[in-house]
């Protein structure tokens, strides 16, 4: 039996397919939802979703969002989610030094929060990166 999955994201539709297993970062620590998991609403936390899928493994970085889990499908309502195979570790890193200067540059404004949030993204997405060893362009 399958878990059916969708990830969604304010911009587009992430995934939407047949999976074995999903772990995933809530605010009470990491789970693992299989089939047959009892119906549950949660916070997501930032952190790596691993899905499982006929012996394969895909890694994601999420940033937050909520996760419903009724009658063996999954819903995802991330506030940021991509493949780590999708990240290039030379942008994000890029993205983390912009980051950096505009929160010290913005210290006491809302570009301050604005900065801090795009920092933790990009660490988030470098954390998954190597952690899953992908390229380092």
């Amino acid at each position: 039996m399958k878990l059916h999955l969708e990830v969604i994201t304010p911009e587009k539709v992430i995934l939407d397919e047949e999976v074995d297993e999903i772990t995933i970062s809530t605010t009470t620590g990491e789970i693992s939802i299989l089939p047959n998991h009892e119906n549950l609403l949660t916070k997501i936390i930032p952190g790596e979703m691993t899905i499982k899928n006929n012996g394969k493994n895909d890694h994601f970085a999420v940033t937050g969002g909520f996760l419903e889990v009724s009658e063996n499908k999954i819903s995802i309502l991330a506030d940021y989610a991509v493949r780590a195979e999708d990240i290039e570790i030379g942008k994000a890193q890029e993205a983390q030094e912009r980051a950096k200067k505009r929160m010290e540059e913005h210290e006491k404004d809302k570009d301050f929060k604005i900065a801090e949030s795009e920092l933790r993204r990009a660490i988030l997405e470098l954390k998954v990166a190597r952690k899953n060893k992908i390229r380092t362009s």
